[in-house]
């Protein structure tokens, strides 16, 4: 399974105000794995950048000036993202952006829609945790994945938080044996259940396929660990 994490940083907050997208930054993900495939670029806007924007990730209209504009890395980028998962944190907002930047290019490319599904981590956090703060600064506390340098928003750090935040908040490790990259979690620190008092719960006993299922799961982890496991 092929899954891309994306996120954008923009001249402001509407598309239908004109503004555009600046910075694009991609991580792939296969099989819940992070393969250090990336897609990143800055771009020219064609338009002034607002001030309120320009605190949030600290580009400038002089070092976005010499910057490729979208239409001249839309190919690209859709090789990139064409046949897998999209992965965005408050994904109507990048979609929205994107097809906003399809539509502005003139290049008959329809919609995001067409290239790939989409996931939207927010809805997905506001289910997982209703009623708490979901933002991915918010997120990346709850699952401890604190150690990133985010003075500033930028697109491809924030892909890879992102990246990180989906993983623990589905249940799964970035790796389970082999090598991890240097800004992984480890496995200990992430809180995937909440206990909630008072609630009586369904216990549904599991079949003789299922437990012995699970009997050679755990022997094969005894297996790689060289019998240090701890059960």
């Amino acid at each position: 399974m092929r899954q891309i994490v994306i996120d954008t940083e923009t001249t402001g907050l509407r598309p239908e105000q004109v503004h555009r997208v600046v910075e694009i930054g991609c991580v792939e993900l296969v099989n819940r794995r992070l393969t250090g495939e990336k897609y990143h670029v800055y771009l020219n806007p064609e338009r002034e950048m607002e001030h309120e924007a320009q605190e949030v990730h600290g580009l400038t209209n002089e070092f976005l000036a010499d910057k490729p504009v979208f239409k001249d890395i839309a190919q690209a980028f859709i090789d990139f993202i064409k046949d897998a998962e999209l992965i965005a944190h408050n994904a109507p907002f990048d979609v929205g952006f994107i097809n906003h930047e399809f539509k502005l290019a003139r290049l008959g490319l329809g919609k995001l829609s067409k290239y790939c599904h989409v996931i939207d981590t927010l809805k997905l956090a506001r289910q997982t945790h209703p009623g708490q703060s979901n933002s991915l600064d918010a997120l990346s506390k709850r699952y401890h994945i604190e150690h990133f340098n985010r003075a500033l928003h930028g697109s491809l750090l924030d892909a890879e938080i992102l990246a990180h935040v989906y993983l623990a908040m589905t249940g799964g490790q970035t790796t389970l044996f082999g090598e991890q990259s240097q800004s992984v979690y480890t496995s200990h620190q992430v809180e995937t259940v909440q206990e909630k008092e008072h609630t009586a719960l369904s216990i549904i006993d599991a079949s003789e396929l299922k437990l012995a299922e699970h009997l050679k799961i755990l022997e094969m982890l005894q297996k790689e660990s060289g019998g240090e496991m701890d059960w």
